[in-house]
């Protein structure tokens, strides 16, 4: 089958190309430019948890060696100290800031090791043809040619040309916030803590600025952005010094300390959401179907968010014959939750940055207006918190055994300690992404004995069955505990690590539904699992797709 064309080579490109060969499924990437990154330390991302682990388990690199895992946030209105949060074992998982070129460079690498990635560079896309059996993708350049793909993912930013060329339309809202930005090395009275800094009380110099925003990197260097007012007034060289200077006199002993400027620019954030993220074998991820940003939000999470969702559906597709529903259900999921995303920080936008009337009259304090704002930097709530797919249509329905617990379907599971097939120990966040459902036994005391004790005991063979029997790969883990879980519950979590069910028990027929739904396929009657976990041999013999 032909590979999966990428276009574009930015880090959801790159992420895309790593996530299918992880399922073994080929891929083009087309890259318009020459493969290299000029390093900018004023262009940087924030990764919350889930997104820095996707990374780092593709590219297997340990990111937080070339970034910064804040030790803590702080929230300041004028002089006041609105919130401070603590990061660490017994706080909230820390976001790691790190310069955008670093993570390019450590997928790169990863993808110059990998067989089933092909990367083109110095080719623009300027055509692509669609047909029953796949895409057909022509490039310019010294290197033009025409390109045979199975599927084809736009990655190609803003101004994608391959949502131009499938005429999907691109509404929404422009330069919705505007930030001087500039990496410095600097010594800070916060070590290791990203800081908010809301109304400062000192004198700005040109356009005022009513907030501020300082996050560390490695090496003693810290990105600073100032929020600048409504307009394009031009933010000459002078006055971002200017600013620079008086900003960290103020946030030490009243004197600018030595500083190195590293780097400068000027970040507009926009507000838009693709009508289509799919049309025929065509599909679009990253900045190509969104711009988020406002407020702290990250808009690179929801491009690798997109990359996870999709990567494992392609890989379905690739391998198993087309499923619509499946591939489908990637619009439905994606789509809703961002759309919820930019809802959310549109409605709070004319709050927290409007002035007069309509900041008088919608109700709120100080203190409300912090909480929103840390939610949305540190990945939290409706602003930034990952999000659960929890009206998808791969949903099943009417599950008898399906029971409550800590994570609600559709959510992401938590990242406990589970005892693989072979006998190892490893974090369930390690078995994602490999195109498998994972079936997780909750069966407390299992951790002090050896899997071949207790492999053939009690419910595991039933189970082990049952989890054969599905209409998918799927791999038989096992549990101390889960949060909310009780024991000899079972859990199916999809390939990207959200959960579709929990069940009471080893119930077959449940479990056999849940993972066909999950497939994008109609749940079939309870009969189509017998009681011991097998398929019906009338419909194995019928050609049910069970491995």
């Amino acid at each position: 089958m032909d590979p999966v064309i990428i276009v574009g080579a930015g880090p959801v490109g790159l992420t895309l190309a790593l996530a299918l060969a992880r399922q073994e499924v080929p891929s083009v990437v087309l890259d318009e430019g020459p493969g290299k990154d000029e390093p900018r330390p004023a262009r940087t991302v924030v990764l919350r948890e889930d997104t820095a682990a996707l990374l780092e388990r593709l590219s297997g690199v340990a990111l937080g060696a070339h970034g910064v895992r804040w030790a803590g946030w702080r929230s300041l209105r004028r002089k006041q100290v609105m919130s401070e949060i603590a990061f660490g074992e017994a706080g909230p998982a820390a976001p790691l800031h790190i310069a955008q070129h670093v993570i390019t460079g450590a997928l790169r690498a990863a993808i110059a090791d990998q067989p089933l990635v092909k990367w083109a560079v110095d080719s623009r896309l300027d055509a692509i043809e669609q047909d029953r059996s796949g895409v057909t993708a022509h490039t310019r350049g010294p290197k033009g040619t025409w390109w045979r793909g199975s599927y084809l993912v736009g990655c190609d930013g803003p101004r994608s040309t391959v949502r131009k060329l499938q005429d999907i339309r691109f509404p929404g809202r422009t330069a919705v916030e505007r930030h001087a930005v500039a990496a410095l090395r600097v010594e800070l009275p916060w070590q290791g803590r990203a800081l908010l800094h809301r109304m400062p009380p000192w004198r700005q110099s040109g356009p005022s600025a009513g907030e501020v925003t300082a996050r560390p990197l490695p090496d003693g260097v810290w990105r600073l952005d100032w929020l600048l007012p409504p307009g394009k007034e031009l933010v000459t060289p002078e006055i971002l010094v200017a600013r620079i200077r008086e900003t960290l006199a103020a946030w030490t002993d009243g004197s600018t300390p030595a500083y190195e400027l590293l780097d400068t620019g000027v970040h507009t954030v926009h507000h838009r959401l693709a009508r289509r993220w799919r049309a025929g074998r065509v599909l679009l991820a990253g900045d190509a179907a969104h711009l988020l940003g406002a407020l702290g939000t990250q808009g690179l999470d929801e491009g690798l968010r997109d990359v996870d969702n999709l990567a494992w559906k392609l890989g379905v597709a690739w391998h198993r014959g087309p499923h619509e529903a499946l591939l489908d259900s990637y619009q439905a999921e994606r789509r809703a939750l961002v759309a919820a995303r930019l809802r959310a920080a549109d409605q709070v936008l004319p709050v927290l940055r409007g002035a007069g009337g309509l900041r008088q009259i919608v109700p709120g304090t100080a203190r409300n207006h912090d909480v929103l704002l840390t939610d949305g930097h540190l990945g939290r709530g409706l602003l930034g918190a990952p999000g659960a797919y929890a009206d998808s249509p791969l949903a099943p329905r009417h599950l008898e055994a399906e029971i409550p617990v800590d994570t609600p379907p559709g959510a992401q599971v938590t990242d406990v300690r589970v005892t693989a097939e072979d006998g190892s120990f490893v974090q369930l966040r390690d078995r994602l992404g490999r195109g498998a459902l994972l079936v997780v036994l909750i069966a407390p005391g299992t951790g002090v004995w050896d899997r071949k004790h207790w492999v053939s005991a009690g419910v595991m063979p039933r189970l082990a069955a049952a989890v054969t029997a599905l209409p998918h790969p799927a791999e038989l883990l096992v549990a101390e505990s889960y949060p909310g879980a009780p024991a000899h519950s079972v859990l199916l979590v999809r390939p990207d690590g959200h959960l579709v069910t929990a069940l009471s028990g080893v119930r077959p027929a449940d479990l056999y539904a849940a993972a066909e739904a999950t497939l994008g396929g109609t749940v079939k009657e309870k009969g189509a699992v017998n009681e011991d976990g097998a398929v019906k041999e009338a419909e194995a013999e019928a050609g049910s797709g069970v491995r």
